[in-house]
């Protein structure tokens, strides 16, 4: 039996996101105008990225919520993959604003003033973007999605992004070296790169349908070979991901005199069994007959289900090792 796909519509968070980005765009550009620093500069532009991203991931949490249909009979789960290819790129975007500008300030240093009040507006929209990135965290470990996973750790790295330009600017000011601000906004831009890189290394690897994790292969694996017997055998359990969703199949090797019955109440079981184990997943499975040649193919798997003989072996070998202790 093959389940039917869950579809979720996760955009209030998007929205939460946009709202956080067009308060923490208000008050870091407050903050740039009252200071005058470009490490407060080059900040705000990251959250302009912010707000152009969260834009993108109301879109496509709106196409992926949309139910399977004649065109796409496995869901859209899959736009959340270019909502976050697009803030990577936009990353790079606002990377590339921040290192020219910081550069041409560094050849140019000015003055910073008003160094407390520009501080804590800044510090604030910093705390506005940890709860919220905080939020789409939890929210995206919760439903399994990566744009909320992905805007959460981007965020996150703004939260950390306005710690290093905050210590920038309170170190300028302490020690009066104005070339010190333009050299955070540098450094601010490089890891702004690096963050976008991988943003879209992960969207990416989602589109080549990358299996899942090795924790989830194994855990599936494991649970198929709770069925092992003389009789029941597995193979080719093979395994992807796409958005929120995942899928599963694997071959189910049963006695060729076996009836059709036999074999569905089987399958039932164990996609039963898969189900609770490991939670929301599309398995199907092939049913073949052991006896048949053709049944047994070249299939690229990492986890292959334990044979019987081996079970066996391995509880004799527990066995024969508790019976020797003193």
């Amino acid at each position: 039996m093959t389940r039917a796909l869950e579809t979720r519509d996760l955009s209030r968070f998007a929205y939460l996101s946009i709202v956080a980005a067009i308060l923490t765009i208000t008050l870091k550009v407050l903050a740039w105008r009252i200071t005058g620093s470009v490490g407060l500069l080059s900040d705000a532009a990251e959250s302009v990225v912010n707000l152009v991203a969260a834009i993108a991931m109301l879109v496509a949490l709106k196409v992926a919520a949309m139910p399977a249909d004649k065109n796409h009979h496995y869901g859209h789960t899959k736009a959340e993959y270019f909502s976050a290819a697009i803030e990577g790129t936009m990353i790079f975007v606002a990377a590339l604003v921040i290192l020219y500008t910081s550069v041409e300030r560094f050849l140019s240093p000015q003055a910073i003033e008003n160094v407390g009040i520009g501080l804590a507006v800044s510090v604030f929209a910093s705390l506005v973007n940890g709860g919220v990135a905080i939020v789409l965290l939890r929210a995206g470990r919760r439903y399994r999605s990566l744009t909320l996973t992905a805007d959460g750790k981007h965020l996150m790295t703004d939260v950390w992004t306005s710690v290093g330009v905050v210590v920038g600017v309170l170190v300028v000011a302490l020690t009066g070296i104005e070339r010190l601000d333009p050299v955070v906004a540098f450094l601010v831009g490089i890891n702004i790169v690096w963050t976008g890189w991988k943003l879209i290394s992960e969207s990416t690897a989602g589109l080549m349908d990358s299996s899942l994790s090795k924790e989830e292969n194994r855990a599936i694996a494991d649970i198929l070979a709770g069925f092992v017997t003389r009789d029941v055998h597995f193979h080719a359990l093979l395994t992807r991901e796409s958005g929120h969703h995942r899928f599963a199949s694997v071959h189910v090797l049963v006695p060729g005199a076996w009836t059709v019955q036999q074999g569905h109440d089987l399958v039932e079981e164990v996609e039963t069994a898969v189900h609770e184990g490991i939670g929301e997943i599309t398995l199907a499975c092939h049913l073949e007959p052991s006896e048949d040649p053709r049944a047994y193919g070249a299939y690229v798997t990492e986890f292959p289900v334990q044979r019987y003989e081996d079970i066996v072996a391995a509880k004799e070998t527990t066995s024969q090792a508790e019976s020797e202790r003193p």
